[in-house]
């Protein structure tokens, strides 16, 4: 037996082999979780070891591990694959009662994908051949997938099943019929379109059943329960038609439902397959990873496709979680106007469907602009609390020279003209991680601020003012005018918003003065600042408005309206300029996909913003 069936021809239906010098080939071992090939097997000799866990045997042995089925078992299952008849001792030949439970149940749902595959001939199917019509597969499509039908009834598969020689409890623990109400055993799949689920060896281990009458009170997708030979985290929907693709374009499709794989194979996209019932998860990265021999030194590339709806985004942000368990590269492609893959093929056609595969997005770079398109980046409060959640995304990037380079595209996409605060920011972030993690503790990452903000949120100190700084100079010389001198910077003054002036206590003081009518008002009251003081919101703004109103000016000469003009003039260029890095901020977000309609109004407004800001330089206070 041994020598009939090669074990790479059994190991190849498991792990991806390449030669791995001499006569030995390599692969990544399906044993135990590694990131460099370190899985041998050696054809002429029929034997297999792994270096990194230590797992050895022949083909038996392999079969035996991988399958976790007896000795017995895994004869049978290279006598079929060989094509072998056995003959059993003691009793002579007696498949049905000496062969292995796997073997039979196997063979029980080899049995059923047949009938249900005839069912779908008979008139009763009609809805389910209409079903299949109205999203574009004929009946070569549904041959091909092996689709059957599982007529209305309580027990139909159960008698057929019999008649073949299988036992009630063979039918029942695989899966194929539950417990009725008294006693006996029903069908599981009633009136439902049925797909088989096969393993990557092609052997059916399961079905997955679709609604299709709306008496039906189950759920719209009703798979084969946890069996001996089915376990939903272990097998992925079209894993045998695609697994030969996979390995030698080095690419899988992961989309979301069985409808998907067939409009994606249909369509040209072969390497397509599904989870069955439950989310994308760890072993199925394993299963992938094996096929694409998924190392450090080759990578291979893992395309999600999800809905382009919430869930379906929420769906690839829970893949992004997985990715540091590949070492491939993992995509994301999102379907348009909500369509899945099965959709877009019936309204645009197989082209479109291939183009959305063919052109997917990082899977790191989705993360980071979902995690952006959560705040409002046109405000310097937004860009640090996304700036603050994406950093936590890219922390996670393992290899440092992407993390360096996703550091310069999340200055881009949330508009941090600095590039390299964000990369200093990143990788002071990583550092504290890669401490936190050596040290086996898990404090939570430090919040990320724009360079020349302070920290908000709890641990946020009071504010500091600094006179030294130029920028907060020109704000607070322009309020001690208004409250000094209001005569001299009315009405330009106010007509000058809150949002003018940055440094949040000046601020503050500039509402206040708004509150009490302005400067041109406070021009005719014979004492303003008490009015100022009155109106400001607590004790530390009252202050402020007295420290103000009692600093002298800065001016050498004595104030007047040309000083004031030139404050007035300078706290407006501060403005301005400010807009313009805003407004190219945008733009560097927009990037090279924005269209015309969408870049014009951001190109006129940059426009017209240099422009004043340039008739400001040149006039001075009569641009104003």
């Amino acid at each position: 037996m041994r020598a009939a069936l090669p074990i790479d021809a059994v190991v190849g239906d498991y792990v991806q082999l390449a030669s791995g010098g001499g006569a030995q080939l390599k692969g990544v071992c399906p044993f135990h979780d590694e990131k460099s090939a370190s899985f041998y097997v050696h054809p002429g000799k029929n034997v297999f070891h792994c270096f990194g866990c230590g797992e050895s045997g022949d083909t038996i042995t392999f079969l035996m591990k991988i399958e976790h089925c007896s000795f017995a078992e895994a004869v049978e299952r290279m006598a079929a694959q060989a094509g072998i008849t056995l003959r059993y001792e003691e009793g002579g030949y007696s498949p049905r009662h000496q062969q292995g439970e796997r073997t039979r149940l196997v063979e029980a749902h080899k049995v059923a994908a047949a009938w249900f595959e005839e069912q779908l001939a008979t008139p009763e199917a009609e809805i389910g051949r209409r079903f299949l019509a109205e999203r574009g597969f004929d009946e070569a499509a549904a041959k091909h997938f092996g689709v059957g039908y599982a007529p209305v009834g309580w027990e139909h598969l159960v008698r057929f099943l019999r008649g073949r020689g299988f036992t009630d409890k063979e039918i029942s623990v695989g899966g194929l019929a539950s417990q009725g109400q008294r006693g006996g055993l029903i069908d599981r799949f009633r009136g439902r379109l049925v797909w088989p689920i096969r393993d990557s060896s092609g052997d059916v281990v399961g079905f997955g059943a679709r609604r299709l009458r709306e008496d039906d009170n189950g759920p719209k997708y009703l798979n084969t329960p946890e069996t001996p030979i089915y376990k939903k985290s272990n097998v992925l929907y079209g894993i045998d038609l695609a697994r030969k693709e996979i390995a030698k374009s080095g690419r899988a499709v992961v989309v979301e439902g069985y409808t998907d794989v067939m409009a994606c194979h249909l369509a040209g996209v072969t390497t397509a397959v599904a989870t069955c019932g439950t989310a994308f998860g760890e072993d199925h990265i394993k299963i992938i990873r094996r096929l694409l021999m998924d190392t450090s030194t080759y990578r291979g590339e893992t395309v999600f496709t999800f809905d382009g709806d919430a869930a379906g985004q929420k769906a690839a942000l829970r893949a992004f979680e997985d990715d540091q368990k590949f070492a491939a590269r993992t995509s994301i492609a999102i379907t348009p106007g909500g369509m899945d893959p099965c959709e877009l093929r019936l309204a645009q056609g197989d082209e479109a469907v291939r183009d959305l595969v063919g052109n997917p997005v990082p899977l790191f770079e989705f993360a980071l602009r979902s995690a952006v398109a959560r705040h409002r980046v046109d405000t310097a409060e937004g860009r640090a609390a996304a700036l603050e959640e994406a950093a936590g995304i890219i922390v996670k990037i393992k290899d440092r020279s992407i993390q360096h380079e996703y550091a310069v595209q999340l200055a881009g996409m949330v508009g941090i003209l600095d590039e390299q605060f964000v990369v200093r920011r990143i990788s002071q972030l990583a550092r504290w991680q890669r401490e936190n993690q050596q040290n086996g503790q898990r404090r939570p990452l430090r919040r990320a601020e724009p360079a020349g903000q302070q920290p908000a949120g709890p641990e946020r100190p009071t504010f500091r003012l600094n006179p030294r700084d130029p920028a907060q100079f020109v704000e607070r010389e322009l309020l001690k005018l208004a409250l000094q001198h209001p005569e001299l910077v009315s009405p330009a003054f106010d007509q000058y918003g809150e949002d003018e002036f940055p440094t949040p206590p000046y601020r503050a003081v500039r509402r206040a003065i708004g509150q009490t009518g302005g400067a041109a008002y406070g021009a005719s009251l014979p004492d303003f600042t008490a009015a100022v003081r009155e109106a400001s919101p607590d004790d530390q703004v009252r202050s402020l408005v007295t420290e103000l109103t009692v600093e002298p000016i800065r001016s050498r000469r004595k104030a007047d309206e040309l000083y004031a003009g030139e404050f007035l003039v300078k706290l407006r260029m501060q403005a301005v300029d400010r807009r313009v890095d805003e407004v190219r901020a945008h733009l560097r977000r927009l990037g090279d996909r924005a269209t015309a309609e969408e870049l014009h109004p951001v190109q006129s407004e940059l426009w017209a913003l240099q422009q004043y800001g340039q008739q400001l330089r040149s006039r001075g206070a009569t641009a104003l």
